[in-house]
């Protein structure tokens, strides 16, 4: 063989390897978003009412948000008979932070990195749903165990250059985990997400419970949502810098 066919071949070889697996990246993720409840009921939901509670160092904290598909969110926090606001508009993002807190009191323009991250929130169904449509980067790194159970574990990057990864079942192919880097008061900290007790409404699968490393330090802070509605009816005015 010359060094010119043998450099062809080779070519041709890596060609059909890098196509095998790309096809198979593709496979996992429509059969993700099938097992989601499908790509259209995800894109006609307009909006989700979700309510959550969780402690951190012996307080209960209740959440309620509101999230508008692919145009916003807000979030009101109830702890120790304050609320702590967080709302996304578009591109534009504010908050309310008690002054016990730390906060004014009054509602402030969030900075920009935190508007960035919490604006993926409202994509219905999750990031991966939506990321080949958005552009998003999607290959697969390969197999791994997560709690004694072999897992598929996918690597996002945006078109900004952020990468986040996420662990699929091949069984379900739901997404059991997800990991990133977020900015955190100018200091990047990793975050991860392990998420279970997947239940079906109106034919859309949603977590009901969320665990994630405490905020405050120590043991895992565990979310259980205790209650969803699709499509409340609530005005989109609550997104406006201050609503109440």
């Amino acid at each position: 063989m010359t060094l010119k066919k043998f450099f062809a071949t080779t070519f041709v070889f890596v060609a059909l390897v890098s196509s095998t697996m790309a096809q198979s990246v593709n496979e996992i993720v429509d059969k993700h978003i099938a097992a989601m409840g499908g790509l259209d009921k995800w894109n006609a939901l307009k909006s989700v009412e979700m309510k959550t509670s969780f402690s951190i160092q012996g307080m209960d904290i209740e959440n309620k948000i509101v999230i508008f598909n692919k145009k916003g969110l807000r979030s009101d926090i109830s702890v120790m008979g304050q609320t702590i606001t967080t709302a996304i508009d578009g591109d534009q993002g504010w908050m309310v932070r008690p002054t016990m807190m730390g906060g004014t009191g009054e509602a402030e323009d969030m900075p920009n990195a935190l508007v960035r991250q919490t604006k993926a929130q409202t994509n219905l169904g999750g990031s991966l749903l939506n990321a080949k449509a958005v552009g998003d980067t999607i290959s697969l790194v390969g197999k791994e165990t997560l709690d004694g159970a072999e897992v598929l574990k996918l690597r996002i990057a945006d078109k900004k250059g952020e990468v986040y990864h996420v662990y699929l079942s091949p069984n379900t192919y739901y997404v059991l985990k997800s990991t990133g880097v977020s900015n955190i008061q100018g200091k990047n900290t990793e975050i991860s997400v392990t998420y279970s007790n997947f239940k079906t409404i109106d034919g859309l699968v949603f977590p009901h419970t969320m665990e994630t490393p405490s905020p405050m330090g120590g043991d895992m802070m565990t979310v259980e949502t205790t209650s969803i509605t699709l499509n409340p009816k609530i005005d989109e005015a609550i997104l406006k810098k201050g609503a109440k």
